[in-house]
């Protein structure tokens, strides 16, 4: 049954086709990586799954804008918070692993709290030497605060320029308060050198594999969350929101409920991809916090195309694969490339890289169309036959009926 229902439309099958690369890349990879030889051409460096891994984390992040954005007519510039509270959780679970091997041999507290003079474990480290605590926590606090900011901001009716304004201010906020000492969180260094996830060596080949693995396995399943959720009853109550609030308040329905669920699933997703995100590159810092990296989220998700779900994961590869190469080959020249990159796309290509493609595609299809279809000097003609006389006319050999005269 899901599976006729995902063949029964282009964007069905675009969402199949997904899930089957991303579970096929979750197996592939690690198996070039782990079973292949150094020396073969077929080895997948273990840089290299690491820096694919941190891809697909974004690609994470961009989905969830996507689903406020794309589906609900949210523009949040704020949704790198989430995404970094959900690598502080996780950070901070991997920081207690460290146990007595850090630099100053304390059992109980990180290295930075016993620099800072700290004498015992703040209470809201409790909890994050075990790894069910950590994991509910990358799911609960970046939900609880979107859910407690989208209560208050959408029941206000604060809409359009001025919420995405509030969502730039909220993550800004964070960002000041994590860079000071006494929050706990490790101030302007923020949270590294760790060692450990689950017992294993977290700079080893087969956990670097795992852990690329469980990105790829996260994607497929919020790829299939969200187009179970936009081809929903519920998903077609997020569209008319995004096209037609007012309309949809007048038959009925609240609009802000809708846009609170939304909004706190999508703050959900982006923290489960910080916390796949910090194992895999080693530390967690309040720069993550920082308004410019949401906005780069923004323009991933535009180049791909918002409102496709397959559009932003590869608006988030593209870019941050071509960020990776320029900014090593012109490291001065990435950020107005950048900035170019999305005028451009919203100038010439407000669909995105996924929506140029339809449109391709299309052209042809018409195209083929036109080809298939004789030209109109090519009909057959059509010949009309004059009405024969009525039967008893023919019969009694009557003359028909005079015309007048013109």
């Amino acid at each position: 049954m899901i599976t006729g229902r995902f063949f029964a439309s282009g964007a069905d099958r675009r969402v199949l086709f997904t899930i089957l690369v991303l579970l096929v890349v979750a197996v592939l990879v690690p198996v070039l990586n782990l079973a292949v030889p150094p020396d073969s051409m077929f080895h997948v460096p273990t840089f290299m799954v690491a820096l694919v891994g941190k891809y697909l984390c974004y690609a994470l992040l961009a989905l969830a804008l996507d689903l406020v954005w794309g589906y609900c007519g949210i523009l949040s510039l704020g949704h790198g918070a989430f995404f970094a509270l959900g690598g502080y959780a996780m950070g901070m679970y991997l920081m207690r692993q460290i146990g007595d091997r850090g630099v100053y041999g304390n059992p109980l507290l990180p290295d930075f709290m016993v620099f800072l003079n700290w004498k015992e474990l703040p209470w809201f480290w409790y909890g994050f030497d075990q790894f069910w605590f950590a994991a509910l926590m990358v799911v609960l606090v970046p939900g609880a605060l979107a859910f407690a900011f989208g209560w208050f901001a959408f029941r206000s009716r604060v809409t359009g320029v001025y919420l995405s304004i509030i969502t730039q201010a909220l993550t800004y906020a964070l960002l000041l308060a994590f860079f000071r000492n006494d929050m706990g969180f490790g101030g302007n260094n923020g949270l590294t050198d760790f060692k450990d996830i689950l017992g294993f060596n977290i700079q080893a080949s087969t956990t670097r594999s795992a852990l690329f693995a469980a990105s790829a396995l996260a994607l497929a399943l919020a790829v299939y969350i969200t187009w179970r959720i936009v081809g929903s009853k519920f998903g077609k109550l997020m569209i008319s929101v995004r096209d037609a609030e007012s309309r949809t308040r007048f038959l009925g329905w609240r609009p802000e409920n809708i846009k609170l669920f939304a909004f706190t699933v999508s703050a959900v997703m982006a923290g489960i991809a910080g916390a796949l995100y910090v194992p895999q590159v080693g530390i967690i810092n309040p720069g993550e916090f920082d308004p410019s990296n949401s906005i780069e989220v923004v323009v991933w998700t535009a180049v791909g195309g918002r409102g496709t779900i397959m559009g932003p994961i590869i608006g988030a590869l593209l870019v941050n694969t071509g960020k990776s190469y320029f900014t090593g080959a012109l490291p001065e020249l990435w950020l107005f490339a950048l900035g170019g990159l999305f005028v451009c796309v919203t100038l010439f290509l407000p669909k995105g890289v996924l929506g140029l493609w339809d449109q391709w595609r299309d052209r042809g299809a018409r195209r083929r169309a036109e080809a298939d279809t004789p030209p109109p000097g090519d009909a057959p003609a059509i010949v009309r036959a004059t009405p024969a006389a009525p039967a008893e006319h023919r019969a009694l050999g009557a003359a028909p009926e005079p015309q007048p005269a013109e």
